[in-house]
């Protein structure tokens, strides 16, 4: 994950003169994020996407942020089918704001709506909802937008302090996950890290009980039960590579090659 943007293309600040006849067709689909592995998580999304997602944290020192993994590979997303569709349970905050996303001024104390003109959903055929009225107000589904982002803005926010908090306490470390295709062919996840276990348990009392009541200890225990849905992302990348994998089979058609299993260190 090198910038905020990712996948925007061509972001502009939206206004009543540029986008007074633009509409947004809301597809529900999700290809533009089909070559993005990961993408940022609030700290108040880790509840709902820990049941399929793994969680980890990316960035260093005050840039750390936390992250959902959606790919083992580079330009590869497991939870967007060919046809555009989200075959997971949960989808990011991140993903659902797009094609919209906030500019901060240099001191970060006024934001700015932009929208990706590319995005395809963009159009000026009157298909799906408009962002401006005939006399260049805000519509009811724009207004939506901007009560959506400033609340997204204000969430990203606390997690930003959450996160400062953890690498204070010193409680990350770097991680990275070894896996095997059926084809044996060895992979590798890295890039990342993880709250350490050991180093939670040496925490004071004091500090435990202050992480209890703000339910950062919560979030961290999720984030460490999620690491276990690696192992399901790993089959997820098994069941896109069939052909490598026919490559070890034999004259009954049974596979040679082995299932495919990581290993987190």
């Amino acid at each position: 994950m090198e910038t905020q943007l990712l996948f925007y293309k061509r972001a502009v600040p939206v206004s009543s003169e540029a986008h007074k006849d633009v509409s947004l067709r809301v597809a529900g689909k999700y290809s533009f994020a089909k070559e993005v592995n990961s993408v940022p998580l609030v700290a108040a999304e880790f509840r709902a996407a820990a049941p399929d997602s793994t969680i980890v944290f990316a960035g260093e020192g005050d840039e750390v942020m936390p992250v959902v993994i959606l790919g083992l590979r580079d330009k590869e997303n497991l939870y967007v089918d060919p046809d555009g569709s989200w075959n997971g349970r949960y989808i990011p905050a991140f993903m659902r704001r797009y094609p919209f996303v906030f500019a901060s001024s240099e001191d970060g104390k006024n934001f700015t709506l932009f929208i990706d003109d590319e995005y395809d959903g963009v159009n000026k055929d009157g298909e799906g909802e408009k962002l401006f009225d005939s006399r260049g107000e805000r519509t009811s589904y724009l207004g939506q937008v901007l009560d959506f982002m400033r609340e997204y803005q204000s969430q990203f926010a606390r997690t930003k302090a959450f996160c400062k908090r953890l690498h204070e306490l010193g409680l990350l470390e770097p991680m990275h996950a070894q896996y095997t295709l059926p084809d044996g062919s060895p992979g590798r996840l890295a890039g990342f890290s993880a709250v350490n276990r050991e180093k939670l348990k040496e925490l004071s009392g004091e500090t435990l009980e202050q992480m209890l009541k703000t339910d950062e200890l919560e979030l961290l225990f999720v984030h460490l039960q999620s690491l276990n849905n690696l192992q399901p992302l790993m089959e997820k990348v098994a069941a896109t590579a069939p052909k490598a994998a026919d490559k070890g089979k034999g004259a009954n058609g049974a596979a040679k090659g082995k299932s495919a299993r990581s290993e987190t260190v």
